[in-house]
């Protein structure tokens, strides 16, 4: 993961050095991974979400995101638009609280599934 941030665009790699690390924050049993050529965050073997970095900027989404962030994606890849500096980013909190309730959307699907 640390060779992909650090061949993105300048601008891009401490949005998402600080979105990576928030996103571990979330909890514990978060693994990495590469989809689809761009980071992704996994959680008992499925997808919490993924960050991309693009030429112009970053994106930040979830795998069930309307469910996680409660809203579709708008404005580009991504449940937050086009990310193109620190300040366009939701606060560490929030993004620690989404990653959270995608953990806990993937425990309730594996007790589901368990019944």
């Amino acid at each position: 993961m640390g060779k992909y941030i650090g061949e993105r665009a300048p601008f891009a790699r401490p949005i998402l050095r600080r979105l990576r690390k928030a996103i571990h924050q979330g909890g514990p049993g978060i693994e990495e991974a590469i989809k689809w050529g761009m980071p992704a965050f996994l959680y008992r073997g499925k997808i919490v979400c993924g960050i991309a970095g693009f030429k112009a900027h970053c994106a930040l989404w979830f795998w069930r995101g309307r469910a996680v962030v409660g809203k579709s994606p708008r404005g580009g890849m991504g449940h937050f638009g086009r990310i193109t500096s620190v300040k366009d980013l939701p606060s560490a909190a929030k993004i620690k609280g989404y990653v959270r309730k995608a953990k806990k959307l993937i425990d309730q699907d594996s007790r589901r599934r368990l019944r």
